[in-house]
């Protein structure tokens, strides 16, 4: 069930959610040439995640931002998903309180609203969405492992003990790019 805040935090989030492409490799791409993702990455990125993967490299990494105006502890973010041949574009609504933090993502068909537990357990299913909160909520440790962040969240007033949970909804932009 949809807390108010909580619909409304979607409602202005939703036409933010699209998976768009970045025009720089779209436009090269356009012209017949090519371009590596990782030398179009922006300015400023914070790299979260970056491995090996057959072809070449995936990395994930945050930019972008920006507090929303209407709405205190709320961020936008653009999220950068790099594979060796593409490169997705989400922007993202990040919830930053200590009662209830979240990360609302998009694949393109569904939106995912994630309550998150800061200073809790980080498994591989949720380790990416606490990637992206803790560069967003707290930028000095954009990037760090946030297993090891567990005495900072509590530095911060986070307990690392409310409730993870996943609602998707549909709804997100029409599909990936």
């Amino acid at each position: 069930m949809l807390t108010k805040n909580l619909h409304s935090l979607l409602l202005a989030a939703a036409p933010l959610l699209l998976g768009v492409q970045l025009g720089a490799i779209r436009a090269a791409r356009a012209e017949g040439g090519t371009v590596i993702p990782e030398e179009a990455r922006p300015r400023g990125m914070v790299l979260l995640m970056e491995r090996v993967v057959a072809g070449g490299k995936q990395a994930i990494g945050v930019y972008g931002i920006t507090p929303d105006a209407q709405q205190p502890g709320v961020f936008r973010v653009k999220v950068w998903d790099e594979t060796p041949n593409n490169v997705v574009v989400r922007n993202e609504t990040i919830r930053c309180s200590k009662e209830e933090p979240l990360r609302v993502t998009s694949d393109g068909t569904y939106l995912f609203v994630r309550s998150l537990n800061p200073g809790g357990p980080i498994t591989p299913a949720n380790r990416i969405d606490h990637l992206v909160w803790w560069a967003t909520c707290v930028p000095e440790h954009g990037g760090k492992d946030p297993a090891t962040l567990k005495s900072v969240a509590r530095q911060l007033g986070y307990t690392g003990t409310l409730v993870e949970s996943e609602q998707v909804l549909p709804g997100g932009g029409g599909g990936r790019r």
